[in-house]
């Protein structure tokens, strides 16, 4: 494990450098446009074959080394969170993505791989990953590997099935005191639609959540709100107790202009997440190789019961074999999505889970390759996904309302 940790030492301050860039410097999903160029021109100077933009997105690219046949895919995520930056530490995942892919560029020749760098966008929202995976760019890939900073060290972390909801309603407005009998109250429609979604906790099955905020909710008190709107994450175990969530939600919706005259749109915002299915080989690869460099992660039963949220990794592990592992960061009591966590992203532990996240990638994606027998499987998975020509459509489940 140290040959590999020691390959990634030699890019030691370009790695660390990028990460406190993309940091310093935070964009949200879709605007990654001087991250996006940051991650790409490194790889760029370091003899990669760069494409961008790819799959219709400005902000995604592939940056490709070697001629191998077994293709090593590691994701670079870059976007950032609203008002509180880089909290979920994507910087992290960019720079480790870009440090195992340069170590693993020296021995690409030796190991018979071609380095796939693929730059995702939007993960926070948006799904950039299911966009490139519907486009293909996913279909060559061997193995997709990533890793993602979290307060604890996690291997094989669980994630939810998500989707993204922007209800909107609109009615009529009116002077509040002087002709209130005028008014179409949109804001009385989103108060009764999220008393409904209230009351509807109690009956949610196991793994179900919902969680939204008021986006906007009137102009002025003495103005009949005429528009409301509001985001709302539905998530659940599977995509198909997901569907039935979403239904319930959706008629908590209708409730609310049901009972105040107002119309009501919902539309999705995303492509529909589905949970993580990380392969056990890779995951147990890359166990080893974290436990080599002195890092102890949760047992296998405490991750069982570990939920991390959800991203639009869990779409590719279901079509590609993949790992999605949580790397600890030094962070006291914060947890992702803080600020005390995005302060912690830039920090001596970050930089430290960047060298160490790049290695232990980096081993994981040989071991694949110099296994005989794990290198076969993987390379079948290979020629079946591409003979088949089947495309994983992202919203498959969910026929009505998609925005992509």
């Amino acid at each position: 494990m140290t040959a590999w940790r020691a390959a990634v030492d030699e890019y030691r301050s370009e790695l660390l450098e990028l990460s406190h860039g993309l940091h310093a410097d935070p964009e949200t999903s879709f605007a990654e446009y001087r991250a996006a160029d940051r991650v790409a021109g490194l790889l760029d100077a370091r003899g990669f074959r760069v494409r961008k933009p790819v799959a219709g997105l400005d902000t995604a690219f592939t940056a490709d080394y070697g001629s191998g046949e077994f293709v090593v895919g590691l994701c670079a995520e870059y976007d950032a969170l609203p008002e509180v930056g880089h909290a979920c530490g994507h910087n992290i995942i960019a720079a480790a993505g870009v440090g195992a892919a340069l170590a693993l560029a020296e021995v690409a020749d030796r190991l018979g791989i071609t380095v796939r760098v693929l730059g995702t966008p939007a993960e926070e929202i948006g799904g950039g990953k299911i966009t490139m995976l519907d486009a293909g760019l996913f279909d060559p890939l061997a193995v997709a590997l990533m890793i993602h900073p979290g307060p604890s060290e996690v291997c094989a972390p669980r994630s939810l099935a998500i989707t993204d909801l922007r209800v909107e309603y609109t009615g009529r407005a009116a002077h509040a005191a002087a002709a209130p009998e005028l008014g179409i109250n949109a804001a009385d429609a989103l108060t009764v639609a999220q008393v409904a979604v209230g009351l509807l906790r109690q009956h949610l099955e196991a793994g179900q959540m919902v969680h939204g905020i008021v986006s906007s909710g009137g102009a002025a008190p003495n103005i009949v709100p005429e528009r409301t709107t509001a985001d709302y994450n539905l998530r659940a175990t599977d995509p198909e107790s997901l569907a039935r969530l979403e239904s319930r939600i959706r008629a908590c919706f209708e409730a609310g202009a049901t009972a105040t005259g107002c119309a009501v749109e919902v539309v999705r915002l995303s492509p529909v997440y589905t949970e993580l299915s990380t392969d056990e080989w890779l995951t147990e690869a890359y166990r080893a190789a974290v436990v080599g460099l002195g890092r102890e992660p949760l047992t296998r039963e405490v991750e069982r019961d570990d939920v991390i949220g959800s991203t639009d990794m869990g779409n590719v592990s279901h079509r590609v074999p993949s790992v999605h592992p949580m790397v600890a960061l030094e962070c006291g009591d914060a947890v992702n999505h803080q600020a005390e966590f995005a302060a912690a992203c830039a920090s001596p532990s970050a930089d430290r889970a960047v060298l160490d996240g790049a290695a232990a990638l980096a081993r994981t994606a040989a071991e694949a390759a110099l296994d005989g027998d794990q290198r076969e499987r993987l390379l079948a998975a290979v020629r079946n996904r591409t003979a088949s020509g089947f495309r994983r459509l992202s919203n498959r489940f969910f026929a009505s309302g998609g925005v992509t």
